[in-house]
């Protein structure tokens, strides 16, 4: 159950990268800034009301919205420390979503403020490539739902292993490292992936919005 911790080694990494940044630095997400991306997460993972509304749409998803600018209020410092205290009792210190939900949430959050500030990619140890991979393939077909006309394999390159996130021909081969894979499915152009497959079905692609 060693990967059960790898949540945590993102929360602990991009909680010091906050303190460090302060609450105006960029994120890949712009106009977002570091501030935003806390207030975000806060809101994930202890106001239950309004959480919801980060997946869902509509007048949900702009409760949601009024709900984290109102968390973005709070002192920055307070906000990073709340997330740094790890996750609530609940839901969220539940295995499976501390594996699954927490880990991707964490690691794609922690790259978006990393590279927006002059960070490349890192070097992940093994074991957490190995649950980046597994997530990967949890339902891949979610976030490249929106994908028409081509189908989409995922694969983890140097290592030959493949996740079919869709079927269908002609099909878009996207290879990276997990960690990178992962930042593709979420949306994430940072994602240093190769994508290779006939003209029309990459067209396609681009033309999709991945994520959730």
């Amino acid at each position: 159950m060693a990967d059960l911790l790898f949540d945590t080694i993102e929360r602990e990494q991009l909680c010091d990268l906050l303190d460090e940044l302060g609450p105006q630095a960029p994120t890949r997400l712009a106009p977002w800034t570091t501030h935003d991306v806390a207030a975000q997460l806060v809101l994930r993972e202890h106001d239950y009301l309004a959480a919801p509304g980060l997946v869902a749409h509509g007048v949900w998803e702009r409760f949601a919205e009024r709900r984290r600018l109102a968390l973005k209020k709070t002192a920055f410092k307070g906000l990073v420390a709340t997330i740094r205290s790890g996750p609530p009792p609940g839901l969220f210190r539940i295995g499976w979503v501390r594996r699954v939900a927490n880990l991707n949430e964490f690691f794609v959050y922690h790259e978006d403020v990393r590279r927006a500030n002059g960070y490349g990619p890192r070097i992940i140890p093994p074991a957490e490539e190995a649950a980046l991979f597994h997530n990967v393939g949890c339902a891949p077909w979610y976030p490249s739902r929106r994908l028409r006309g081509a189908g989409l394999e995922l694969v983890w390159a140097g290592t030959g292993r493949m996740i079919t996130a869709r079927r269908g021909l002609p099909a878009i081969r996207v290879q990276g490292s997990p960690g990178e894979l992962l930042l593709f499915l979420f949306g994430r152009d940072a994602a240093d992936v190769e994508i290779t497959g006939p003209p029309e079905a990459i067209d396609a692609l681009k033309r999709t919005r991945f994520g959730m």
